[in-house]
């Protein structure tokens, strides 16, 4: 209020008129002495303002914390009465914006927080409105004491009424992510930068759990629940991924739970990528990869930043691009968002593997194996997510063997799904034939695990077999290529003296010689070759092609043809013979290669998981540990004049010609 008149300064105010009894109003007798007062013009006051008057203005009033607290509490006992004004009243204490004019100050709000702590009790299930009225009133752009007694609330609140924990855990996880600038920047307090209110969020997560043990439980499908959509930008999954693996810091018991959930989501990602890739032209899709790779190494010191500003300006506008253009931008974004998810994952991993004790080690990676088994087999073509498990499992000899038993004993289970058991295949030749650091006799070992499994069903089906039927005889096909892969990389590995040869040395060209292989890796291969199955046919054309390039230069076996004769086949003559059932063994989903409608479908993809790795911040971690596809010495490109070193060497004397007699690949019987 303003004081306008100096205190020495007396307005002088009749008397009001007395009252009778029964509230009449008795008039009092004027004399003539007092009329004459009332209109002598030198009695009446004149209103001025004195100069030396000291104006102030008052601030204003706030209730104590005794006061609200007995508001607060009466309040809540109405409302359980009925009687709802003051519960009103109360809720749009934390409804109301802080931005607008009328907003309660924080002060204000701070002892209302801390009269809601003092009646936890009474804020049961009638008074969730309330409760989630407070929730979701903004806390995070506060002053570190109001912060304090917020986290406080969520604890008494979670304690008291455990109904709540599940709502306090949600607001909490989506805190996670997504957060908007705005969030900080509150009228009359200091702004709050994002990392910032990162790191509040999670001074509430690790005081709930360590409040309640019990919390980490409901705390899991949360985190499933609030992971970004696969629409979101790249900001919004690093930053979750980010704060995920920081929650592992103080809650280690959610560890297996958290990287499994990350790992399926960077599958879904990966696969989304990949069905978009088949859509595009080749050359279109590798514009696509090096303007990601362009992208990411011009703004490398970027690429996790923790600033206010969002990422959606970076992107074109959707409307300013046509329709080909949109697919592409979402490609792009979508590497982007899976290599810097990917990065971190290798940072975060890299410390459990560069340890001197193996219990951890050993630890993580059986946690690596238990993704590879439950969400990476199961999901056709996967494309990057397996290189986590291509490096680490390298870091050592006995990793190396854990890796590459699994996958044999994946694909001889009779339990798992047949498309699984392809898949472990696919995957165990992969990475023998690319890992840099798979020693010579694990190559062998392996060579001679998946040729015994020929032999074991080739014993056993080769007498009802009509002809080469992929759906019938998926297993063997896919254990056959395998072997072709892995011949075609490690070919110096399976020599019987490995370490007599050069990678830059033609082994043909050193004494005139057939080379000399381990025992029963010839044997083998043309026994299969050979057999009714004829896996030249249903193999990959790409990889019986260059197997025969291969096996031709090294004379380790004619098999041209064959070839020549397999392109007179037709598969689907097959498909009414014996037991030929749907295809099983394939992937239901439709993609482009799985639709195809022509011979092709009848044959393998040339999927091996482990093939080059593109992405180009995160494949760091990797370049060490993958070995390139590298020619051999003498063997020319076939784009360079294949067919006439076939018809060179046609004639040669010193190459192994297996006759084609005998065999049925036509049919017949």
């Amino acid at each position: 209020m303003v004081s306008i008149l100096p205190s020495s300064q007396q307005i002088s105010i009749p008397a009001p008129a007395a009252k009778s009894i029964t509230g009449a109003v008795r008039k009092r007798d004027v004399t003539d002495s007092d009329e004459a007062e009332l209109h002598t013009p030198s009695k009446r006051q004149k209103v001025v303002f004195d100069p030396e008057v000291n104006v102030r203005i008052m601030e204003e009033w706030e209730k104590s914390p005794e006061i609200v607290r007995e508001e607060v509490r009466r309040g809540l006992e109405r409302h359980a009465s009925g009687i709802d004004s003051g519960y009103d009243q109360i809720k749009e204490i934390f409804s109301t914006d802080p931005r607008e004019d009328d907003a309660p100050s924080s002060s204000t709000t701070r002892n209302y927080i801390l009269a809601l702590i003092s009646n936890v009790s009474l804020l049961g299930k009638s008074c969730a409105g309330l409760v989630h009225s407070v929730l979701d009133s903004n806390w995070l752009g506060r002053d570190d004491a109001f912060v304090t007694l917020y986290v406080r609330f969520l604890g008494n609140i979670s304690s008291a009424q455990p109904g709540y924990i599940g709502a306090v855990l949600k607001m909490l996880a989506t805190n996670l992510a997504n957060i908007q600038s705005a969030t900080g920047h509150l009228p009359n307090l200091t702004v709050v930068r994002r990392p910032q209110i990162y790191s509040r969020t999670h001074m509430a997560l690790r005081f709930l759990l360590q409040l309640i043990p019990s919390a980490s439980g409901a705390l899991s499908p949360i985190l499933a629940a609030t992971f970004p959509h696969p629409s979101d930008s790249k900001k919004v999954h690093v930053d979750y991924v980010k704060n995920l693996i920081r929650l592992l810091e103080y809650a280690p018991e959610l560890r297996a739970e958290v990287l499994s959930l990350i790992t399926e989501r960077l599958v879904k990602i990966d696969v989304q990528i990949q069905i978009e890739m088949e859509d595009l032209e080749e050359e279109v899709g590798e514009d696509v990869v090096h303007g990601v790779s362009y992208t990411a190494n011009n703004s490398m010191e970027n690429k996790m930043s923790d600033t206010d500003e969002s990422d959606a300006g970076s992107v074109s506008s959707e409307d300013d691009l046509d329709e080909e253009a949109q697919r592409i931008q979402e490609i792009k974004s979508n590497i982007a968002k899976m290599d810097a998810i990917l990065d971190m994952l290798f940072a975060f991993y890299e410390p459990h593997f560069s340890k001197t004790t193996t219990n951890d080690s050993d630890n993580v990676f059986s946690l690596l194996l238990a993704h590879l088994g439950t969400i990476i087999l199961p999901t056709y073509r996967s494309r990057h997510t397996q290189f986590l498990l291509f490096h680490y499992a390298q870091t050592s000899s006995q990793l190396v063997e854990r890796f590459t038993g699994l996958c044999i004993t994946t694909a001889m289970d009779h339990r798992r799904p047949m498309i699984v058991r392809q898949m472990s295949t696919a995957y165990l030749a992969s990475f023998i034939a690319r890992g840099a650091h798979v020693k010579s006799h694990v190559v062998r070992d392996a060579f001679a695990h998946i040729g015994a499994q020929l032999e074991r069903i080739r014993f056993e089906q080769e007498s009802t077999c009509r002809g080469p039927d992929l759906r019938r005889y998926g297993l063997y096909y896919s254990l056959s290529q395998a072997l072709l892969y892995i011949f075609c990389f490690r070919w110096r590995d399976l020599l019987a003296t490995p370490e007599g040869y050069t990678e830059d040395e033609d082994p043909t060209t050193c004494d005139g010689e057939d080379l000399i292989w381990s025992s029963g890796v010839k044997e083998i291969l043309i026994r299969s070759i050979y057999s009714k199955f004829n896996p030249l046919k249903v193999c990959s054309p790409s990889i019986a092609n260059e197997f025969a390039r291969v096996a031709n230069h090294l004379r380790f076996i004619y098999v041209f043809p064959l070839l020549e004769t397999n392109k007179r086949i037709r598969l689907s003559q097959f498909l009414g013979y014996g037991n030929s059932v749907p295809a099983y063994n394939q992937p239901s989903r439709e993609t482009a290669l799985s639709a195809r409608k022509d011979e092709s479908q009848y044959q393998l993809d040339t999927y091996f998981p482990f093939d080059p790795y593109c992405l180009p911040i995160s494949k760091r971690w990797i370049k060490d540990d993958y070995l390139e596809w590298k020619g051999i010495p003498g063997l020319r490109d076939p784009e360079a004049g294949a067919d006439s070193e076939i018809e060179d060497e046609e004639d040669d004397e010193n190459v192994d010609i297996v006759e084609e007699e005998g065999t049925e690949t036509d049919g017949s019987d």
